[in-house]
């Protein structure tokens, strides 16, 4: 459904009478899922937020959904943090009345907007931000991959494909998965496939480094996106330092998409768990 004008995506708890112990959180998807990404049945963490009485949003971004594309030069990175931005702005004024602020949980290409929308917050009320799926470079093989499909706005990724990508070894997911994400699987911009592979190492370091809220951070040990090893994970981290608290792990055991492994009630728990320390330190 249409939350916010033309932008898309799904709720939780919106409704509930406000608390100065309650945050509102927001979550922003990776690429090639749409908002039911974080809504997948026994992997929701919008159900586990409305267990725990958390108020969430998911939202659609640009080109997902039934939230328009931008103008191919605005595809970016920069140019959808900049549009989610306003968008933030107007779900605050919608359902932040009487809340401490808002806390932003992104996945993939959604925890890079998500941290370039921390980098350069624009006056919204954010006090905490919870990345993961992102780390500090990409594989060099996947920028000649991207930069080599056709000239199309929309890139489709076959499943037996994207399965293999997104998940860990067999025996760190349930039976029922890949199957059960497939629900929330579509197209993905080639535009902002691209930037990620091409840009975002040039610009993390600046990126984190204006941070300045409280971070958490959590990085599959399996992910096929990233290069990632101990020393990734503290280059990272290392990276925020001027975030007022970072708390940062490698997740053993576990492929990108995290939310739907075995680990996920813990991993969904731990970052709705940090969303609620950060309204107490307020």
């Amino acid at each position: 459904m249409n939350l916010f004008g033309q932008t898309s995506g799904l709720s939780r708890n919106t409704g509930q009478a406000a608390s100065n112990d309650v945050p509102l959180i927001v979550a922003i998807h990776g690429g090639t899922y749409t908002s039911a990404y974080f809504d997948v049945p026994g992997y929701s963490l919008l159900d586990r937020a409305e267990a725990n009485g958390l108020p969430i949003i998911a939202l659609d971004r640009p080109s997902y959904g039934t939230t328009p594309a931008l103008l191919s030069a605005e595809m970016t990175l920069r140019g959808q943090a900049d549009y989610l931005t306003q968008t933030l702005h107007d779900v605050w004024r919608i359902y932040g009345a009487g809340r401490p602020g808002m806390v932003i949980i992104g996945h993939s290409i959604g925890a890079a907007i998500s941290a370039m929308i921390a980098s350069k917050p624009d006056g919204l009320p954010l006090i905490g931000v919870a990345l993961s799926g992102v780390c500090m470079r990409t594989p060099p093989e996947h920028r000649p991959m991207w930069e080599s499909l056709p000239d199309i706005p929309l890139v489709e990724m076959p499943p037996v494909v994207k399965d293999d990508v997104m998940f860990g070894p067999a025996g760190s997911f349930a039976d029922e998965m890949p199957a059960a994400s497939h629900i929330a699987c579509t197209t993905a911009p080639k535009a902002e496939l691209v930037d990620i592979v091409s840009t975002w190492h040039d610009n993390v370091h600046d990126v984190l480094g204006a941070i300045t809220v409280p971070v958490h951070y959590r990085q599959g040990e399996f992910d096929k996106l990233w290069i990632v090893d101990e020393g990734q994970v503290a280059a990272f981290e290392a990276a925020l330092c001027n975030s007022r608290r970072v708390d940062a792990k490698l997740i053993r055991g576990t492929g990108h998409c995290m939310d739907f492994h075995r680990v996920s009630a813990a991993f969904h728990l731990s970052q709705l768990g940090f969303a609620l320390q950060c309204a107490a330190e307020i």
